[in-house]
């Protein structure tokens, strides 16, 4: 016998129920599909391909995209590819920890104010989307050159060289980078801090629970969702970015998100960049396994 269901005060069968879901999801199952599995699926067979004469991909199938990522080119052994890997780890590990590190506080900042006060903060935080990345990372080109505030209160600390600008330089890359992904952060992890329960830091308070203790227990398990999606949100992108770095780093700070631009617009090398973007996919997904694993344990201790 069919089992009968109650959905908005109609009666219906659970298989129609279920088609209805399904129709229901199918333009964006299928919007997933063309626009994300198939090009992230067609890169496999053209990172095995080579590129020809003229830039055209010739379906010559090899190792020698991997072979090259590795390292191992026409002129010999390189570590430049594998540099920039780590790098590109290395940068979005950072980045992530400063988002969230700036994201706790102004997250409680905005959840103790009232009324209007609250939704006048979290518009704050909007502001960044309202302005391309771009011309974001040309403003800090900006506010970093040498005659800024900026610029001068580091040469007044003698930690900067006079008429120098602070980029291209590691301290320009995070800046630009933190500023791009800070709001990515501040709104989920906002999201669960609003719906935080204060009895239980009172209860890790009154147990003679420290500042450290009170937040592992009392705070980080209420906020974990927010701060697993903020991590994802933050640390994926970050990993693929090629503007922030190229516009304030430099050729010294080049990432994977970098070499896969290169490889696409400047050499016009698609099976190479189709390699370096498989590579690029592959450490999100690791990433991600890993920590979904750390997630779990962080909630279960």
């Amino acid at each position: 016998m069919p089992r009968v269901l109650v959905w908005y005060g109609e009666l219906t069968a659970a298989s129609s129920l279920a088609r209805r879901g399904l129709f229901l999801l199918l333009p964006g199952l299928l919007w997933l599909l063309a626009f994300l599995l198939l090009p992230s699926l067609l890169l496999i067979p053209l990172s095995f391909a080579q590129r020809g004469a003229f830039g055209e991909v010739v379906w010559d199938f090899s190792l020698e995209n991997y072979r090259r990522l590795l390292g191992f080119g026409i002129l010999g052994f390189s570590l430049d590819n594998l540099l920039a890997l780590g790098r590109t780890l290395w940068v979005a590990f950072w980045t992530t920890l400063i988002c969230v590190l700036l994201a706790y506080p102004i997250a409680f900042f905005i959840r103790a104010q009232e009324g209007r006060r609250r939704y006048l903060f979290l518009a704050l935080v909007l502001v960044p989307f309202w302005t391309n990345l771009v011309i974001r990372t040309y403003a800090w080109q900006l506010l970093l050159a040498p005659e800024m505030p900026l610029a001068r209160f580091l040469v007044g600390l003698g930690l900067w060289e006079p008429g120098m600008a602070l980029f291209p330089s590691a301290f320009a890359v995070y800046v630009g980078m933190v500023s791009a992904f800070l709001p990515f952060m501040v709104l989920p992890l906002y999201s669960s801090v609003e719906r935080l329960d204060p009895s239980l830091v009172e209860a890790a308070q009154d147990l003679y629970g420290g500042p450290w203790r009170t937040f592992m227990h009392g705070v980080l398990p209420q906020t974990l969702p927010g701060l697993t999606v903020g991590v994802i949100l933050t640390f994926i992108p970050a990993m693929g970015m090629f503007v922030v770095p190229d516009l304030l780093g430099g050729a010294k700070h080049l990432l994977v998100g970098n070499l896969v631009q290169q490889a696409f617009y400047t050499m016009r090398d698609w099976p190479y960049g189709a390699a370096l973007s498989l590579v690029l996919i592959l450490l999100t997904l690791v990433a991600l396994r890993l920590y979904r694993r750390y997630g779990k344990e962080v909630d279960l201790a």
